[in-house]
């Protein structure tokens, strides 16, 4: 095999890797806080936030410490054994999660979260049927697929899992028509992020509660992007004061290391040992650097600052004003920007003056900025926004 020292790596991605993402001509290789560094030492504000992983911020020293610490004590140790990590782990989680949430399911990604809490949901229940939302996206694994809406994700794997239907967002009658007595669950996001940055009315979330209580069927809410800190609250369920039955969660949790878990109920029955497992799930490493993450998210007061930065954030992207803007919409620091055109051409515009975003359908902007930027980055993000929109 021919020597690749003296190619750059795009040159070694693009000659390597599976083909499967979409290739932005940019190569990141530093972060601290709210900034990313490129290959050529520019800096930009990071709106993407590794996809709503990196809530607090890149290159934290506490969380970098623990993981540190962690891999030269253990790093794998199965559930099939108790560990002191897991444990305090698995303890802090729950003193956060919604009253009546008691136990954790521990994995590896949001995905596989959603796994879990649809199989802990059918095998509650005996029930084959999944409920979900029109616009909704909870992951690209056969399970989550088959919840996920988007046909662009979905056809080019049919058949799925079946057993799946999807209503309208924010419809509680189309949602109280859809549930019966063969209803597992009720699969939700309290905002659709994917979809275009919807938020849920607190009305929807507690008739959503309310219908799945009155047929014996369970309700799951996905909070994988919008947990620890995202919205303003430590989970954006919480806005409606509603408790979830399962809660999937990822991204954020632990701090930018891959873990997953979920939030689980005493309605969930017959979870039973051998019914579910995960090799990887609830490792030390990634338990290590959840709790470093969760104690520097409650240190900084993230929830707080998410709110404030959030409201400030939107706030001055309304006052743009610019044409081409048809709504702006969102919860905390996950926020929208729906846009009268297609997206793609003013991500790349935005990239060029310093700002990476995101795109939530083809013309939604989505801005999930670590809790930690600042009012300062916010201003130099929302002057480059308003410079590309009305150019």
């Amino acid at each position: 095999m021919e020597s690749i020292a003296h190619h750059t790596a795009q040159e070694i991605e693009q000659r390597f890797t599976s083909g499967v993402y979409p290739k932005r001509d940019l190569t990141i290789v530093r972060g601290k806080d709210a900034v990313v560094w490129d290959d050529q030492g520019r800096a930009y504000i990071d709106c993407v936030g590794g996809q709503g992983v990196s809530t607090l911020g890149h290159a934290n020293r506490a969380v970098a410490e623990a993981i540190a610490e962690q891999a030269l004590r253990l790093i794998s140790c199965p559930e099939i054994f108790y560990n002191d990590t897991r444990a305090e782990f698995e303890a802090l989680l729950v003193s956060l999660l919604p009253e009546g949430m008691q136990r954790v399911y521990l994995c590896n990604s949001g995905a596989e979260a959603v796994e879990a809490a649809l199989k802990f949901a059918r095998l509650s229940t005996g029930r084959p049927n999944i409920v979900a939302a029109v616009r909704g996206f909870h992951g690209r694994t056969f399970g989550a697929l088959s919840a996920t809406f988007e046909p662009k994700y979905r056809d080019p794997f049919q058949p799925l899992v079946p057993g799946f239907t999807h209503v309208p967002y924010n419809n509680v009658e189309a949602l109280a028509g859809a549930v019966n007595e063969r209803t597992a669950a009720i699969l939700l996001e309290a905002v659709q992020g994917e979809g275009g940055v919807h938020p849920a009315t607190p009305d929807y979330l507690r008739a959503a509660r309310q219908i799945a209580d009155q047929h014996g069927a369970l309700l799951i809410v996905d909070e994988v992007q919008t947990g620890f800190a995202r919205t303003g609250r430590w989970f954006a369920i919480e806005h409606s004061g509603v408790v979830p039955d399962l809660m999937p969660m990822g991204k954020a949790i632990a701090g930018g290391v891959p873990m997953g878990a979920v939030g689980i109920r005493e309605t969930v029955k017959n979870l039973a040992p051998g019914v579910h497992g995960s090799t990887f799930g609830g490792n030390p490493l990634a338990c290590a650097a959840g709790i470093a993450s969760i104690r520097e998210m409650q240190r900084l007061d993230l929830p707080r600052q998410a709110a404030e930065k959030g409201a400030y954030f939107k706030a001055r992207l309304e006052a743009i004003g610019a044409p081409v803007i048809r709504e702006v919409r969102g919860l905390g620091l996950l926020i929208g920007v729906e846009l009268r055109t297609k997206v793609a051409p003013y991500l790349r515009a935005l990239q060029a003056e310093g700002v990476l975003a995101l795109p939530a359908g083809l013309n939604v902007l989505r801005f999930l900025p670590p809790a930690v930027i600042t009012r300062e980055q916010i201003d130099f993000v929302v002057e480059k926004v308003g410079k590309v929109l009305s150019a």
